[in-house]
């Protein structure tokens, strides 16, 4: 599969390819183009030209035009969900979830757009007005991470299309054929070319090529930390503006008084979701002690019944992606282990026929975690938590808290106002409360400390990709 570059498919300029392959078996599903500093020319170029007709057009076309897009989406959802299953490993069931999920935030993005509004404040004197308004930014850099390359892609292409942003998306190594295959869709929908152009690459070329780019005017990133600071510092050059969502290492805390069963079912559920493939999961718990072997019990039976979905079969669970992320896992488990942790489940990897061939990794549950084991330092982005007891609530809060992170966190407790006043008290840019639904795509999410910078989703995101103007009008009043 080529890039999408200024509505059509480009096969670059440097005529080298990579591999794309899938995660199940390790065998190959398609190649793209290594794209060159000439390619991010050429689809930044392809950007700004189309920015000045999509800035123009109103916004009742353009809110129509992503509704169009939504439903092209959702007709196309089972050859967008063969691509994902194929690149990514996730079982198919997940993969038509993510398709639905993402149409669904394009219809949020579509919908806040016509909610968007400018302002006239009252108490100037006769003959004098001021409106305050927002343009959009102009063309905006969209890097995207391997784990839910819809849905996070989805986060700022329809936020920045709304908003009459033009955009260039650079999606991850591992996972570009989904964007590209949606790009295509959007075209055939009828968004203008260069509205949506795809590139493919290495971020150290293609991205770093991008990122540094005068034409710009935001770069919006999810991914990994350290890749958001290196970002960071290279956007300051032409003072770009920015949306870094980066990692997590995200905890949850367990009361004396909570409902035990809900608690080990909402954290095995969203614990090993994807594999363990995302930021905001579960990766820690602290456990008051005296609920801290009833609660390991509840966990380890719920975790029990999830099953890892072989290549060519059905399960739970896919593979982790690559070897890198599968060797996060594996060494935190070793490390615990070593230390003298109680391995409750899994740890080790999955073998065997239907397994030898991916990076497949068994949900893992470490009891006793303690402070110096990397489970409760670092984050994971695998199938593995770390569960420690305390004496109080509120010295696992402290725990919680004493980190770099800040994305998430999780508490489940019956009385109402100590569980608020805990997640009051968590650093953290969204708290669930005694469940942990699918997080709402009209509420803003985003991380605090060095979880990243920016909101996404609903209002907030689209107006990320707004920038204030004032304008100050005088005339003769008549008399």
């Amino acid at each position: 599969m080529d890039m999408f570059l200024d509505g059509q498919w480009d096969a670059g300029t440097s005529g080298t390819v990579m591999t794309v392959l899938n995660p199940q078996d390790g065998s190959v599903v398609d190649t793209v183009p290594v794209g060159s500093a000439a390619d991010a020319e050429a689809a930044l170029m392809s950007a700004n030209a189309a920015f000045g007709q999509w800035k123009a057009t109103p916004m009742s076309a353009r809110v129509a035009l992503a509704k169009t897009c939504a439903a092209a989406m959702r007709a196309r959802a089972q050859e967008l969900a063969d691509l994902l299953h194929a690149e990514l490993g996730r079982p198919m069931p997940g993969c038509l979830g993510e398709i639905t999920n993402a149409a669904g935030m394009l219809d949020v993005c579509a919908e806040e757009g016509l909610r968007l509004t400018a302002t006239m404040p009252l108490g100037q004197p006769a003959g004098e007005r001021t409106i305050v308004t927002r343009d959009p930014l102009g063309v905006v850099v969209a890097i995207t991470p391997f784990n839910y390359p819809l849905v996070l892609l989805m986060f700022k292409l329809g936020a920045a299309l709304v908003a009459g942003c033009t955009v260039v998306a650079k999606p991850a190594e591992d996972t570009p054929l989904s964007t590209l295959k949606l790009a295509e869709i959007f075209h055939e929908a009828g968004l203008p070319k260069g509205c949506f152009n795809v590139v493919t690459g290495t971020g150290a070329e293609i991205g770093a090529a991008l990122v540094t780019h005068p034409i710009p005017r935001k770069i919006a990133f999810t991914g990994g930390t350290a890749a958001g600071k290196a970002i960071a510092t290279a956007a300051i050059g032409t003072l770009k503006r920015l949306t870094l969502e980066l990692g997590g290492h995200c905890a949850a805390i367990v009361c004396a008084d909570a409902d035990l069963d809900k608690a080990a079912a909402a954290v095995t559920r969203h614990g090993f979701a994807n594999t363990g493939q995302f930021c905001y999961r579960v990766n820690r718990i602290y456990v008051e002690r005296a609920v801290y072997e009833d609660f390991l019990a509840k966990l380890k039976a719920t975790t029990g019944l999830l099953t890892l979905a072989p290549a060519g079969g059905e399960g739970d669970l896919g593979p982790l992606i690559n070897q890198k992320i599968f060797a996060t896992s594996d060494r935190q488990s070793s490390d615990a282990r070593n230390k003298g942790a109680r391995i409750l489940c899994g740890g080790q990897r999955a073998t065997g026929e239907g397994f030898d061939q991916g990076y497949y990794f068994p949900p893992t549950l470490i009891a006793d975690a303690t402070d110096d084991m990397a489970i409760l330092q670092e984050e994971t982005f695998g199938p593995v938590i770390g569960i420690a007891p305390v004496d109080t609530a509120f010295d696992g809060l402290k725990r919680a808290n004493d980190s770099i992170y800040g994305l998430a966190g999780f508490v489940f407790c019956r009385d109402l106002a100590k569980g608020l006043a805990l997640c009051e008290g968590m650093e953290a840019g969204s708290v669930w409360l005694n469940d942990i639904q699918r997080g709402s795509p009209h509420a803003p999410f985003g991380g605090m400390k060095q979880s990243g910078i920016g909101r996404e989703k609903g209002r907030y995101g689209v107006e990320s990709y707004l920038e204030y103007k004032s304008i100050y009008l005088s005339y003769e009043v008549p008399e």
